[in-house]
C-alpha cells in the first residue's frame, strides 16, 4: 500500500475482485480456448486511457462498445491491467486493447453470468461528453437472461 488509510473501501475492494473475475475468465480463453457454449459480451469505455481502437471504430464508437468474443476472434493476450484481441470489423481484422477499468458490462449468456461495473468518469479524456449515437449498447444485453451484479448497490449502509 502507497498510504496509511482511515478506513477500508470495501466497494471498491469488491469491485477490484469482480474485475479479477474477468481478468480469470479471459486468461482460460486465452490458454485453452472457449470451454463449451461460452461466449462473451464485453461493453468498455472508448475514451478510457489506454484503450487502443482504430480512427474508424472511435468515429463510430465515441464513447462506448460493445465486442462479443464467440467464434470469430485471434490472438487473445491478456496482461494484468489489459488484454488485446483481433476481431473482424466490416472484414477488416484490427487490433484492440481494452483495459480493464475501462470494462462497464461482461457477460456469458450461456452460463446465465454478468457483470455492471461503475468507472470512475473523473479519468476519461472526455467524462462530460453525451452519449453522440443516443443508444445506451449495453442496455440490450443487461435485459438478457444473464444474473447482473451491480456494484454501486453493494454494501451501501451509509
Amino acid at each position: 500500500m502507497d498510504k496509511f488509510l482511515d478506513e477500508i473501501n470495501y466497494d471498491e475492494l469488491i469491485e477490484k475482485s469482480l474485475r479479477n473475475v474477468v481478468y480469470l475468465a479471459l486468461k482460460i480463453v486465452e490458454e485453452q480456448g472457449l470451454p463449451g457454449e461460452s461466449h462473451f459480451y464485453i461493453s468498455f469505455k472508448t475514451d478510457y486511457p489506454g484503450t487502443v481502437i482504430s480512427q474508424n471504430l472511435k468515429v463510430q464508437y465515441p464513447e462506448t462498445m460493445t465486442i462479443v468474443l464467440q467464434n470469430q476472434f485471434r490472438n487473445l493476450v491478456v496482461r494484468h491491467n489489459s488484454f488485446s484481441v483481433d476481431l473482424s470489423f466490416g472484414g477488416i481484422e484490427q487490433t484492440i486493447t481494452i483495459p480493464f477499468d475501462a470494462i462497464t458490462y461482461f457477460a456469458d449468456p450461456s452460463a446465465k453470468f454478468g457483470l455492471s461495473f461503475e468507472t470512475e468518469e473523473s479519468v476519461f479524456a472526455s467524462a462530460e461528453g453525451d452519449n453522440s449515437s443516443g443508444k445506451d449498447e449495453t442496455a440490450d444485453l443487461k435485459n438478457k437472461s444473464a444474473e447482473i451484479i451491480s456494484f454501486d448497490k453493494i454494501l451501501r449502509k451509509k
